[in-house]
């Protein structure tokens, strides 16, 4: 039996979310409370831990040994019972790592002291305290040994088919939460009776996955009567119809996990196999697209639900082909309007919600920072996406989200000969890579596949997943081992896991290869003891793949798990037989025995016989509105207004090959239209991604919606180098409010707009795509049941390839470049319809007639001229008219350029409303005087002149003035308009983050006195020093060190490579076994991410694996003495090696680093200061001011209140004067005299928080001064290693 062990550690919260939570308690329950927080740490160990043990642990988790928490109302909040949380399976990975063998598990919860809680209020003070999808709240120490318990297995349960038909499928039904229709009921009492047995609940919950909604899409695939008409097309024969119309450039389409695109040619750098070095291989690189919803999970719980749809879109990505990488991601939410406390929104009304789903603001304060923590970790940067509230009775129904939209979407990069699945062979090995199984995430499938509120509420919880991403970094590096053996690939094929499990993974992946075959069930991975055939088989726990692996590869594919330290298991082989058959060792019954057919064949195929029904908006008299509070009002709404705060959660540097990310300007201002990425490291080509919706046109008009989905996707990707519009490729997302009154009608009307008319006229296809046809909200409260439903909605993500990254135009006005003229290209046919805009809703209505695209042709005549005009060099900046029309996009291109405007117009003041919000297709270019009467000409000569409107200018200062026909209708505060466009992004960091800062973020926006980054260099960037040792033909071995959960190495080693060394891949594990070596290399560098998930502090699980392991401790101790090699930290390589410094010579007095100010991750272009120190990476540098990429959570220095060793500080963060600054967002992390690098004594050993080597290249900044050439100011540090090298 195994022994229980807790000690009592820190605080849990700050001081500013303790307070916050006090408020929240007050305002639910009425109680005047005090809370104190403390962490509980359990450790689950072989035996009774020894005094020495217990030492070790207490400096691991910085806790004291208790045998009992005393305190007034404890509850402590633990992980869910019967699961083993990500922070669990880090932390034990740590304290093995560190000699301690015998520890089984540790887990960490909190202990809550509430005092002055009454007791008829303990339940609700509970809820407000734990997440229940995640956590649990238990009473006492001795409730918590509870974590570990180790019960018999529950049994396998049959269903009495047989003898009692379809009644007991229909109580199981309601029983499981499996979502059985009736004919699936018959078609499973017929194949059961047929086999002559009764089906186990395994069986039944794999084929409800399999079989749903969500995996078949049953409803895209069914026969459609329209008002009585039949139809020829399903809905996705409407689909498939753009890729036959518009095939070029597809490699895979609809029959994988995401879609190919073709690619250029270029260069690959990537770790040659057996040498380990980093190599470079010309070959084409063409790239995966996908995008996927979560909006079940992210309703019912927002932070894993966000956070899980990441990680399943990213392992999508993963699975195509034989094995793919991610490489750049997109997030995007619809939400009902946001009831922020204290702030009073005109659009806002409260209709009521269910109270099992969360709130529109908890889903946005929650569910974003679940999908950025989870790219963030996982290492994929998050460039692009879309944010929408909308919640509004038209037509005599209620409308808007309250069952939400979440978007996860993305790109990769895969090699060619990898695109297509292999055909299985009898005796391949059926394996599962990735973490346990655990019971949640059960039904999931099913469970999304019905409208919020009609399940039980017990499913809808145990139906969210929760995520590691570490564990699945772990699972990536094994992939990519994998793909790099090229022609040696031990993969036949891989599929995630995600809806279903492995009952929905492992059947599909037999089936696609042909093949059938024979599992054990008790092989698989599993946390908890106690869990059922069906809950094995069936739960949906993440960060795992399913492959079929060579026979003769599977030693070489274990030997690549154990490296990367990735859990795997081989469950069985394949079949030339297609059964599956699952056995269990353990309770002696055969979980699943059927042929595939029958759980994948044929169940009957679904009718839709529906009706149209349309619904009117109403009257909006926009005439009649002062423009002024129009204008304020509109900046004010979440859809226009500024994205920030979903922005600068999550890493957009990470992997090295970003190009345009959402902010722009020397003042980073988030008004990107699209994001762009580069092919590879010495590549000109790249990708480009964009979205577009306009979901509420949907409510009168669905298939006006659709193509304005697509319309603004495309005029998003205009401002991308992109060959032709043709090149684009769309993923459309459905979603809908299947079997609701004229949804069906509405949605079929959507999809023919697209697939057989708009995107072929176009040229343009949709290769991949997803639907969720279940957004509706039932609900009750005192006046009866209560429904909500989601507009049809599409929401597009586009991709293409790019021609030029350096072409990428942004909205930033250029007011350095003489007289310019700001030109309205109208798309709309000057009709300016206003229905379903952002100004209709700000004053509560909806309006009739909304805009669209009556003229595809039009579009593709401007995209491929914005093109030209492009490469001529005549646009200044650009940006697309979308949500408030051209008034919000004018004022964006001003934010970004914080500059002026004077615009004048030749309207009637009845007709300037309507010109200013009105949304139709559209952009804004910047041209300079003297280019004007060629851009005009070439708008002529392309059929567009009509469509130009000059608009006016930009100008020096801060105001807005509008005149038309000789009257000044508008005079505005530029500033003053930032700060209401800054309004809900401000509001909701204050409730997320640190309060403090978020104010001072709003005082430097809204201060347009205060220059942007001024970027200052005291040596030329295209010089190099290194010139002569690299001509040498030599080429130093520097180790790029990484630990489980780093995942900025690949740029790391390329930043060496092209700076003349051998860069040669080293994990931990390496050094670990002996099959690495320090003394190998000149140098070595620890690298930036995740190390075991920054558990138990950012850096310091890596830094003690080598400070408890004496062999290491001393192989790093010579290393870092000796006087001929030299060590590089960043990120979380910085943690480490401060962790590290009783070992670096002339390192005593470096801080240790910790959480920042602002509590949250940030991501920031930020300018820092070159010091002048002894840091061999920075010599020649001193006293230039440069961009860099900053991505941390815990990047503050602590010097523990010792003396600040100036003279070791290598880089200070600055303000745009130069001036050392601890201003948020200036510094992002709140570091005492803006310290973020410094040196050893000698030089040889430099640490940062900043990542210079994502920006080798000056196209890698967000922002950079014009005039800069290719090579990035970066470079030179890793030149100065080589020089130093010698």
């Amino acid at each position: 039996m195994s022994a229980f062990t807790c000690l009592l550690g820190g605080s849990a919260l700050s001081d500013f979310r303790t307070r916050k939570l006090v408020r929240r308690i007050a305002h639910e329950t009425g109680a005047d409370v005090g809370l104190d927080t403390k962490f509980v740490y359990f450790i689950e160990s072989t035996a009774e831990l020894s005094d020495a043990e217990v030492l070790a642990l207490q400096e691991l988790l910085q806790g004291e040994l208790v045998n009992d928490v005393a305190g007034e109302n404890l509850m402590l909040v633990v992980p869910r019972l019967g699961t083993q949380s990500p922070w669990s399976s880090k932390a034990t990975d740590i304290a093995r790592r560190c000699g301690l063998s015998g520890v089984l598990r540790v887990e960490r919860g909190m202990a809550c002291r509430v005092s002055g809680l009454p007791e008829e209020c303990r339940t609700a003070v509970a809820d407000l305290l734990h997440d229940r999808m995640t956590q649990s709240v238990l009473a006492s120490l001795v409730e918590a040994a509870q974590l570990f318990a180790h019960a018999a297995p529950r049994p396998l349960v049959h269903v009495p088919v047989l003898a009692e038909g379809a009644k007991a499928l229909r109580k199981a039904d309601c029983e499981l939460g499996l979502a059985l229709s009736e004919d699936e009921i018959d078609y499973l009492v017929d194949a059961f009776t047929r086999m002559g047995r009764d089906p186990s609940d395994a069986e039944l919950m794999m084929f409800a996955q399999a079989n749903s909604e969500h995996c078949r899409h049953k409803i895209f695939n069914a026969q459609w009567v329209l008002d009585g008409e039949p139809r020829d097309h399903s809905l996705f024969g409407m689909i498939r119809n753009t890729h036959a119309k518009s095939p070029a450039g597809v490699l895979s389409a609809y029959h994988d996990n995401s879609a190919v695109l073709a690619g250029p040619e270029g260069q690959r750098f990537f770790v040659q196999p057996d040498s380990g070095i980093y190599q470079w291989l010309s070959e084409s690189l063409p790239f995966q697209i996908k995008v996927e919803t979560h909006n079940h999970p992210t309703a019912i719980s927002p932070f894993p639900g966000a956070a899980t749809g990441s990680g399943g879109e990213i392992r999508d990505e993963a699975a195509t082909g034989r094995g793919a990488r991610p490489k750049a991601g997109i997030t995007g939410f619809s939400v009902s309007h946001l009831d922020i406390p204290g702030k009073e929104f005109p659009w806002n009304r409260n209709f009521g919600k269910p109270d099992r789903i969360a709130s529109a603001l908890d889903i946005m304060i929650e569910g974003p920072v679940g999908a950025a923590s989870f790219n963030n970790e996982f290492g994929r940067p998050a460039l692009c996406g879309y944010f929408r509230t909308f919640e509004q009775e038209v037509g005599g129904g209620l409308w808007g989200y309250h069952k939400p939209i979440m978007i996860a979407g993305g790109m990769g990069t895969i090699r060619e000969q990898f695109v297509e699945k292999l055909p299985l062979v009898p005796g391949a090995h059926i394996v599962v890579l990735g973490g346990p199984a655990m019971l949640i995430g059960l039904g999931g499938g099913a469970a999304s596949s019905v409208g919020s509120g009609q399940s039980q509420e017990d499913l809808d919880f145990a139906s969210v997943q929760r995520g590691n991403p570490e564990m699945q970094r772990r699972c990536q590096e094994v992939i990519d081992a994998c793909w790099a053996l090229g022609e040696d690939n031990p993969v036949l094929s891989i599929h995630d896991v995600g809806a279903g499990g492995l009952s929905n993974a492992l059947p599909e992946l037999l089936n696609d290869g042909g093949h059938g075959g024979e599992l054990e069930l008790r092989l698989v991975p599993c946390a908890d003891t106690a869990m059922s055939p069906m809950e094995i088989w069936c739960n949906e726990s993440q960060e795992r793949y399913v492959m079929a692996v060579a026979p003769d590869s599977i030693e070489r594919f274990e030997a690549m798990c154990r490296r990367e330290r990735c859990p795997v298991a081989v469950l069985g082989v394949a079949t030339a037989v297609r059964q599956l058959k699952l056995s269990d060792s353990v309770l002696g019954q055969d979980p699943v025995d059927m042929p595939l057919e029958v759980l994948l064949g044929k169940p009957p195929k679904m009718f839709r016989d529906v009706a149209r029904k349309r619904f009117e908006g109403d009257d909006l008299e926009a005439a009649r509105l002062d423009t002024s509070e129009a204008l304020k009002r509109v900046l004010r709404f979440p859809a226009v207004g500024s994205k920030s705060f979903l922005i600068t959660i999550g890493d957009r540097t990470v992997g090295g090959l970003s190009v345009r990310d959402q902010m722009v300007g020397p003042w980073q201002v988030p008004v990107a239209d699209a994001a762009v990425t580069l092919s590879g490291f010495r590549s000109v080509t790249g990708e480009a991604m964009a979205m577009g919706e306009r979901t509420p046109l949907a409510i009168v008009d669905a298939p006006a919606s659709a193509r304005m989905a697509v319309a603004e996707a495309v005029t998003n990707m205009a401002s991308a180098a992109i060959r032709d519009i043709s090149d684009i490729r769309l993923s459309a997302n459905w979603m809908a409010a299947a079997g609701e009154p004229g949804q069906d009608g509405a949605l079929f009307d959507a999809v023919k707009a697209i697939g057989l008319e708009l995107c072929p006229e176009l040229g343009i296809a949709i290769p991949v795509g997803k639907d969720s046809l279940s957004m509706k909200t039932v609900w009750q409260d005192e006046d009866g049941e209560r429904r909500m439903l989601a507009p049809v909605s599409l929401i597009v993500s586009a991709f293409a390839p790019v021609e030029d990254v350096g072409r990428s135009l942004t909205p930033q006005l250029d007011i350095n470049c003489g007289d310019t003229r700001l030109l309205l290209i109208d798309l709309g046919g000057g009709r300016s319809r206003l229905g379903g805009s952002s100004l209709a809703q700000v004053y509560g209505k909806f309006g009739r007639q909304v805009p669209d695209l009556d003229r595809p042709s039009q579009l593709t005549a401007f995209f491929n001229l914005i093109q030209r005009l492009n490469r001529a060099g005549m646009v200044r900046a650009y940006h697309d008219r979308s949500d408030g029309g051209v008034a919000a996009t004018l004022c964006e291109m001003a934010f970004a350029s914080h500059c002026g405007l004077e615009l004048a117009l030749d309207l009637a003041e009845e007709d300037i409303n309507a010109f200013l919000f009105c949304e139709e297709p559209g952009a804004v270019i910047q041209v300079r005087n003297e280019d004007l009467d060629e851009v005009m000409a070439r708008f002529d000569e392309a059929g567009l002149g009509p469509a130009v409107h000059e608009l006016g200018c930009p100008t020096a200062g801060d105001r807005l003035t509008l005149n038309s026909r000789g009257s000044v209708l508008l005079e505005e505060s530029m500033p003053e308009l930032h700060k209401l466009w800054a309004e809900t992004s401000h509001a909701v960091q204050r409730l997320r983050d640190n309060p403090e800062c978020a104010d001072q973020e709003l005082e430097s926006l809204t201060d347009w006195a205060r220059p942007g980054m001024r970027p200052q260099l005291s040596f030329n960037p295209e010089g190099n020093p290194a010139a002569p040792m690299i001509a040498s033909g030599a080429r130093p071995s520097v180790a790029i060190l990484r630990e489980q959960g780093v995942n900025g190495h690949v740029e790391m080693a390329a930043a060496f490579d092209l700076a003349g060394f051998a860069a040669t891949d080293v994990h931990m594990s390496d050094l670990f076994d002996g099959s690495r070596k320090l003394e190998e290399f000149a140098g070595f560098v620890a690298c930036g991410g995740f190390s075991y998930g920054d558990v138990l502090g950012a850096g310091r699980g890596w830094a003690n694996s080598i400070l408890f392991h004496e062999e290491l401790r001393e192989q790093f101790r010579q290393f870092l003495a000796d006087a001929n090699k030299f060590a590089l930290g960043v990120c979380n390589g910085c943690q480490t090696l401060a962790a590290l410094k009783a070992l670096v010579p002339g390192a005593e007095s470096w801080p240790d680093f910790v959480g920042n100010r602002s509590e949250q991750f940030e991501g920031r272009l930020s300018l820092v200061r070159v010091e002048s120190s002894p840091s061999i990476f920075l010599q020649g540098m001193e006293g230039s001011l440069i961009p860099v990429a900053t991505a941390h959570g815990e990047g503050r220095a602590d010097f523990g209140g010792g003396k600040v060793p100036g003279e070791l500080v290598a880089l200070r963060y600055v303000d745009s004067d130069g001036a050392a600054t601890e201003h948020y967002p200036e510094n992002p992390n709140g570091s005492p005299e803006g310290i973020t690098g410094l040196s050893s004594a000698d030089g040889r050993v430099t640490i940062m928080m900043p990542h210079p080597e994502r920006s080798l290249r000056s196209v890698n900044f967000s922002w950079a001064p014009a005039e800069w050439g290719d090579a990035s100011p970066w470079q030179r540090m890793f030149l100065n290693a080589r020089r130093w090298t010698g």
